[in-house]
């Protein structure tokens, strides 16, 4: 018999933009631990009304697995559920490139804003999403995931603890076999800002949490590889190709190991729109982002930093990973097995810590999970580990890299987005 669990609060939820990240992702993870948390997604808003549907018929099916008694509705706009008096929280999953409105809207009616990253595209959205926040007096919560994944919180507590001594260099490398850039949305510019926004805004925002400083300048080369060339002939999509290709959609192993070895639901092979779709052929003219990259940062307090980036990594174990070096020693984090490697007292000492957490076999290596309890302890009060400052901070970034590129390299002030000296 389904019934209410009574030893939580029950905490209305709205979800803008019912795409992967938003149902697939975080609304699951709500539904899945609903007894622990009280979370309640109320409903769904996307300006796609079939994929709405199917979010909510998903999430429904969540709670009923998981003993509780609930409906989760569609609404019928954006107005609709920021202004629903049942909702108390308002996740924004949109495209990237529409952000601000939701938020700003979401802040106008009085509910507390989760924001999935980047922040926004452009600076002036991403500081129009900071002054809405300054002027309602509560904090956003952001949602970079690094800051929810145990091993990333362990490497960095130990670089500040002085185990390694002061942290001089960092290196965080990058090598992930992420050409669905090129087959969602994400492929125009405009939209997400470009792989180096989607992905290396995660990035960005580490560097900056274990530098704890202001960044002077930044460099970087890069740009689109000849890895995917344009092909007029290409097909349109994926679903419509029979040729032998190793970026197909939902066939690739990081589509498999990531639980998108099938279309979350039938919406993503019927929508009009390229953007609307998540199997575009890689080949297929019209993608306008950047593919890799190698990007440096210099902070006020001396350190250095790197970003070693691509998308069209192989599969591999060891294809995301940071490396702290300090005066005394150096830490290195391999996000797929979790594992610490810290060398410490001038080469003295050496070992390895692992983490076993089973939440790690769920997305995001359990860091959405953790992000959810940490939602949970937000509308109870606490403070966020990541907020819109730490967003506009890493979008800075971003765009000071994109532009060294475009500039053969010079050296850009991520502040004033001029050329540094």
């Amino acid at each position: 018999m389904l019934q209410e669990p009574v030893q939580q609060k029950t905490t209305g939820v709205a979800i803008i933009g019912a795409g992967e990240r938003g149902i697939y992702y975080v609304g699951s993870r709500m539904a899945e631990i609903a007894a622990e948390t009280g979370f309640r997604i109320i409903g769904v808003f996307d300006r796609l009304e079939d994929r709405a549907g199917y979010a909510a018929d998903h999430l429904n099916g969540l709670y009923g697995r998981a003993g509780i008694r609930h409906a989760v509705r569609i609404f019928e706009s954006l107005e609709a559920a920021v202004a629903d008096p049942a909702v108390d929280l308002v996740i924004v999953t949109t495209h990237t490139n529409a952000h601000r409105a939701p938020v700003e809207a979401a802040i106008a009616a009085g509910k507390r804003v989760y924001l999935d990253k980047p922040i926004s595209v452009t600076l002036d959205d991403a500081e129009a999403i900071q002054a809405a926040e300054r002027r309602s007096g509560r904090p956003v919560l952001m949602a970079f995931t690094r800051r929810y994944e145990k091993p990333w919180v362990e490497t960095v507590k130990l670089a500040h603890s002085g185990r390694v001594g002061d942290p001089q260099m960092i290196l965080l490398r990058s090598v992930i076999p992420y050409t669905r850039y090129l087959q969602l949305w994400h492929r125009k510019q405009a939209l997400s800002g470009g792989a180096l926004n989607d992905k290396c805004s995660h990035h960005f925002d580490v560097l900056n949490w274990v530098a704890r400083a202001r960044p002077l300048s930044v460099t970087a080369i890069g740009g689109r590889s000849n890895v995917f060339p344009p092909d007029p002939n290409a097909p349109e999509r994926c679903s419509l190709c029979d040729r032998d290709c190793p970026y197909r959609r939902h066939e690739t192993l990081v589509d498999r190991f990531e639980g998108a070895g099938a279309i979350a639901n039938p919406s993503w092979g019927e929508a009009a729109l390229p953007e609307d779709r998540n199997d575009t052929c890689v080949y297929r003219p019209g993608a306008d982002i950047d593919d890799h990259a190698i990007v440096t940062i210099r902070y006020e307090n001396g350190v250095s930093a790197c970003l070693f980036f691509a998308i069209f990594g192989p599969w591999a174990e060891d294809q995301e990973t940071l490396e702290i070096v300090g005066s005394s020693g150096r830490i290195r984090m391999e996000r797929h097995s979790g594992e610490i490697d810290i060398v410490e007292d001038y080469g003295r000492t050496h070992g390895t810590l692992g983490f076993t957490s089973p939440d790690r076999s769920s997305t995001h290596f359990g860091a959405d999970l953790e992000l959810v309890r940490t939602l949970r302890r937000f509308m109870d009060g606490e403070n966020p580990p990541v907020g819109i400052e730490d967003g506009v901070a890493s979008l800075r970034i971003v765009l000071a890299a994109q532009k060294s590129m475009k500039n053969g390299g010079m050296p850009v002030d991520p502040e004033t987005q001029e050329f540094a000296q």
